[in-house]
C-alpha cells in the first residue's frame, strides 16, 4: 500500500462517513458524533453495525481528545463524545455542556510499532529501543502529542518509566492525534513510535509493519469514557445506547479494548 493511501486510511475515514451519513441526511436525524483518533477502525465499524441493525446513522469526526473538546467548547455541533480518556468529559459536565457524566466505555492500551525494515525487533520492547537509540540507530521516534492526546500522555509516562523520554527528545516527531502518529510510525518516516493497540490491529495498519504491547504498568489506565453532549438527539442516543449492546462490545473486544463489566 503506497504511503498517500496508509494517509487517506488513517485520517480520511471521517470524511467518508460523513459522505455515507449524510445521503440520508433528508430522511431524518443524522447526528455528528465526536471521536477519540484511537477509534478510528472500532467505531467506524460500530457505526456500520449500527446502521445495519437501526436504519439510523451517524457522522463521525475523529481527532485528538483535547482537540475535540476544544471544538465543543467553540459550539461545535457534535450531539455525542467518545473521549479516550475519563477526565475531558467529566470537565465538560461540570461546565454544563454534557448531559450527564456519561460512562466508561472501554479500555485502551498502547503498543510499540516499527515499520517494515526498521532495525527496531519490538518483541524487545522499550529496553530494545533504548540499545538502538544509545547505538544512535533510532533518528525518528513517533507518537502523539501529550499535549492534547491522551495515548501521547500514555506513550509519555511510559518512556519516563523506562529513563528514555529525555534521551528521546532530540528524535521524537509528534502527531497531532495517535492516528497521525501511526502514520508518521509506519510510512518510513521514522524507525518506531508508540500508538494506539487499537489502530495496530486494524490490517490495513498491521500490514506495513510490526507491533507489541507496552505493559499496562507502565502507564496509568486508558479509561475512556462516552458523553451525550447538551444537545444531542433521538439517534445520538440510540448510538450512545448501542454502544453498550452485545455488537458493539464485541467490535471493540476485537481491537484490542476491554470492555467494563455492567456497561
Amino acid at each position: 500500500m503506497p504511503v498517500p493511501a496508509l494517509r487517506r486510511i488513517l485520517l480520511g475515514i471521517a470524511v467518508i462517513l460523513a459522505g455515507t451519513a449524510g445521503s440520508a441526511a433528508g430522511k431524518g436525524d443524522v447526528p455528528v458524533v465526536a471521536a477519540a483518533a484511537n477509534l478510528q477502525f472500532a467505531v467506524t465499524e460500530i457505526a456500520e453495525s449500527f446502521a445495519a441493525n437501526t436504519g439510523m446513522q451517524i457522522r463521525l469526526s475523529f481527532g485528538s481528545t483535547g482537540n475535540l473538546s476544544r471544538q465543543i467548547r467553540e459550539g461545535a455541533p457534535f450531539e455525542m463524545f467518545l473521549a479516550a480518556d475519563d477526565a475531558t468529559p467529566r470537565t465538560l459536565h461540570a461546565d454544563g455542556l454534557t448531559r450527564g457524566e456519561g460512562t466508561t466505555f472501554a479500555l485502551g492500551r498502547i503498543a510499540l510499532v516499527a515499520p517494515k525494515g526498521s532495525p527496531v525487533d519490538v518483541t524487545q520492547g522499550l529496553e530494545g529501543v533504548k540499545t538502538l537509540l544509545d547505538a544512535r540507530r533510532i533518528t525518528r521516534f513517533a507518537l502523539a502529542n501529550p499535549e492534547h492526546a491522551p495515548f501521547g500522555v500514555a506513550a509519555r509516562e511510559a518512556l519516563e518509566a523506562v529513563g528514555l523520554w529525555n534521551d528521546m527528545q532530540p528524535v521524537m516527531v509528534l502527531g497531532e492525534n495517535v492516528s497521525q502518529a501511526a502514520q508518521f510510525a509506519l510510512s518510513g518516516n521514522a524507525e518506531a513510535g508508540i500508538i494506539a493497540y487499537s489502530l495496530a490491529l486494524a490490517p490495513e495498519v498491521a500490514a506495513r509493519g510490526t507491533f507489541a504491547l507496552i505493559p499496562d504498568e507502565l502507564h496509568a489506565p486508558l479509561l475512556q469514557r462516552m458523553v451525550l453532549l447538551a444537545g444531542a438527539g433521538k439517534t445520538a442516543e440510540a448510538f450512545y445506547a448501542y454502544m453498550a449492546a452485545p455488537p458493539a462490545r464485541a467490535i471493540l473486544e476485537r481491537y484490542g479494548f476491554s470492555v467494563p463489566e455492567g456497561q
